[in-house]
């Protein structure tokens, strides 16, 4: 059903993938548990998840992993980015831009950037954010 709407989507108003791309994941409240959910590291320790999304430059959420909240974004980029391509059918754009926060500035990310053919656009840690105090990434709006 995703993959139907998400095709429909693209041939009325058009994916907009080769430019930008968006990963990030945020921490939501799981106070009944499950098997994804784990001690939160922003909520005294209460029962959390994590979704790290993709999404294209319009914010359309392209794919989400589930995953307990105290893992850190970055080792969720390759299941984000892969479930993301599922959805697509025919997988990511070649030389598409990912925009990453700094919670992702590390060799390994570039690297994983890499092997899939990507570029990725990652915040440096330690620099202050290239978008002003009052703007939100279009991934964290979603």
């Amino acid at each position: 059903m995703r993959e139907m709407a998400l095709a429909a989507y693209d041939r009325t108003i058009g994916l907009e993938l080769a430019d930008f791309l968006a990963v990030d994941g945020c921490i939501t409240k799981a106070p009944c548990g499950g098997e994804k959910a784990g001690k939160s590291p922003v909520d005294r320790g209460k029962r959390g998840t994590k979704r790290s999304t993709a999404v294209d430059a319009r914010g359309i959420p392209l794919g989400t992993v589930i995953a307990p909240a105290n893992r850190h974004d970055s080792p969720l980029l390759s299941e984000t980015l892969d479930a993301a391509a599922k959805a697509l059918g025919g997988g990511l754009p070649e030389r598409a831009s990912v925009h990453l926060d700094r919670g992702y500035d590390s060799f390994v990310t570039r690297e994983r950037l890499e092997g899939r053919g990507l570029i990725g656009e990652i915040s440096e840690k330690g620099k202050s954010a290239p978008l002003g105090a009052t703007n939100r990434w279009v991934v964290e709006i979603v």
